[in-house]
This record gives C-alpha cells, sequence and structure tokens, in this order.
C-alpha cells in the first residue's frame, strides 16, 4: 500500500463519519417538525420491522406536525404505536387514515439538554476522526519502517493527513454550531 492510498481510505473513512455524525443530527429533535425525524421509527409489517419511511408517506402539514400516510388500512394503529413507544417523546392522533404528529413546544432546559447531546455528537465525531488520523499515521510509520516510504515523504504526508483531519473537524464544529442555532430558535 502507498501513502496515497492511505489518504484516499482516509478522506473516504473521514467523509463517512461526518455523514453518520449528520445521520444522528437528524434525530435530534428541534422545534420544528421534520419527516426525517420519523425515519428512525420502526413498524412491525407482517412480522418484520421495517422502517416507517416504507409503509407509509411522510410529510409536513405545517412547520409543527407531520403527517404520516399509511399505504395499507390495517397499518395505522401500528405505525400510531410504533411512534407513541419511540423514545421521540411524540403523541400521534388519528384522523381517518391520516395520522398527525404534532412536535410538543420544547421548553428552554429542554433546549439546553439538547444542544449538550449535540455538542456530545460532535465530541464522538471528533474522536472517531482523530482516531483515523492515528490509524493513518501508523500506516505511513510503517510504510517507512518497511522502506517503502522515504522520511520526508512521511513528514510530507502527516502533515497532508493533519490539514485533512482539520477540514473534517471543522465541517464538525460547523453542523454543531447550526445544529445549536435550530434548537435554541423558538
Amino acid at each position: 500500500m502507498a501513502i496515497s492510498e492511505v489518504k484516499s481510505n482516509l478522506e473516504t473513512k473521514m467523509d463517512q463519519s461526518i455523514g453518520a455524525f449528520k445521520n444522528n443530527l437528524t434525530k435530534i429533535r428541534t422545534g420544528r417538525a421534520s419527516p426525517a425525524l420519523l425515519e428512525s421509527v420502526q413498524v412491525d409489517y407482517y412480522g418484520s420491522m421495517v422502517p416507517l419511511s416504507q409503509v407509509a408517506n411522510l410529510s409536513l402539514l405545517d412547520s409543527r406536525t407531520v403527517s404520516v400516510q399509511p399505504w395499507e388500512k390495517g397499518m395505522g394503529a401500528k405505525i400510531e404505536k410504533a411512534i407513541r413507544e419511540s423514545d421521540l417523546g411524540l403523541n400521534p392522533s388519528s384522523m381517518g387514515d391520516l395520522i398527525r404528529v404534532p412536535m410538543p413546544v420544547m421548553s428552554e432546559e429542554r433546549r439546553r439538554e439538547l444542544t449538550k447531546l449535540v455538542r456530545n455528537e460532535g465530541e464522538g465525531a471528533k474522536v472517531a476522526i482523530r482516531n483515523l488520523r492515528r490509524d493513518a499515521n501508523e500506516a505511513v510509520k510503517k510504510l517507512v519502517k518497511d522502506k517503502l516510504a522515504s522520511e520526508d515523504d512521511q513528514k510530507r504526508s502527516e502533515a497532508d493527513i493533519q490539514k485533512l483531519t482539520d477540514r473534517h473537524i471543522a465541517e464538525v464544529d460547523r453542523l454543531v454550531a447550526s445544529k445549536e442555532a435550530d434548537i435554541m430558535a423558538v
């Protein structure tokens, strides 16, 4: 394996870490309604657990209400139960075959708790990125030890790896700040 392969693998893995972090952020509720909030809810569909988006159409009725339109008549009660039992703290209500999921107004204390949660998620993403940096640096050191790369190449690659790390950590910081602003907006 060459140094260029180590760097490209590192960038791919760091991008995947950012993607996983973004996915985790969509599950953290802000004051506004979003269909993405319900994507993590699993529904019992003929004996197997499937994501809610595979058994119903999710859309916004207004800024505080998500509508869930089941594709099959008998699924309404199961969907309602799955949303109620999820750890999202939502209380759906049925109107015929349409399920309305209003987003409760969050208190100032709850908003602060959620910003702490966002910061913790961000810190976890940064730790993952730093671990990837360490692994890449160790791989480069091994190449130098095995005489497949020079020490000058090692110094250059360590600088490149650090730049890549800094860029991804800045992206995590930007995402955290953006999500905190969303949560704190009333």
